[in-house]
């Protein structure tokens, strides 16, 4: 596989990012997120979404790009009919769907409501370290174009790197298990719809453009994303002035 030479510098910027897990504040919801980021910035794809095990083994919704990729990801979960990021989960293997309308008929109603939303080609890799599976990850493209076999390695090494991280993580912190983490990563996961909801009632935009305005401030400050929005709901100020921030 060649890269063209700013891809590649992005690309190791990337693992790198994704691999930074040995720190004090270590976060995994902050780490899907980041993870989803790299995937639409470094591959040819509109949006991605992140499911990972609960406590009981069940997948949940930790992280997605957009609040389209959010939607999808929770109809996966809440339909009898699974979609391709369950499936990738459940089998450890990579499932492409290159065209929705086409080969879509084994999940008519994600297929459908995918569609609606605008995307025609879905792209699942499954998070796994040898036996281990963790997770799924979940690429939404806009056009029926396949993902070359260079960009589906690109993909799957992404996910691997974070997968890496989060059981590397358990090793170093023997007294927390990585379901305990992951169990934490779904409770930060609600702390940040709340804050997205605040400031979405707050500035009168949708919840894509307030995890936006969310997820920038954290970046520009260094903070962690579920710090932050634990921030914004306990302070009201705080919300306000970023509500302002973000409108000038």
């Amino acid at each position: 596989m060649t890269i063209p030479q700013h891809r590649e510098l992005a690309l190791m910027a990337a693992l790198v990012d994704l691999a930074d897990t040995m720190v004090a504040d270590y976060d995994v919801v902050d780490l899907m997120h980041r993870l989803a980021t790299h995937c639409v910035a470094l591959l040819p794809v509109a949006a991605a979404g992140l499911l990972l095990t609960d406590e009981q083994g069940a997948l949940r919704l930790v992280a997605s790009s957009n609040e389209q990729a959010h939607l999808l990801e929770l109809f996966q979960l809440e339909t009898d009919q699974a979609g391709p990021c369950l499936e990738a989960f459940h089998s450890s293997r990579p499932i492409m769907v290159v065209d929705l309308a086409r080969d879509g008929g084994r999940w008519p109603a994600f297929a459908a409501e995918t569609r609606r939303q605008g995307y025609q080609a879905v792209f699942a890799l499954p998070m796994r370290l040898r036996e281990m599976t963790i997770g799924a990850l979940n690429l939404f493209g806009a056009k029926s174009i396949p993902l070359s076999e260079g960009d589906q390695r690109l993909g799957q090494a992404l996910a691997d790197v974070a997968t890496i991280g989060i059981l590397q993580q358990r090793a170093l912190t023997r007294s927390e298990t990585v379901i305990e983490q992951l169990q934490g990563a779904l409770s930060s996961r609600i702390v940040i719809e709340q804050a997205k909801g605040i400031l979405a009632a707050l500035g009168g935009i949708d919840v894509s453009a307030a995890f936006v305005v969310l997820r920038d401030h954290a970046r520009r400050n260094s903070l962690r994303m579920s710090e932050l929005a634990a921030k914004v709901g306990t302070d009201p100020d705080l919300a306000r002035r970023l509500v302002r921030r973000s409108a000038e």
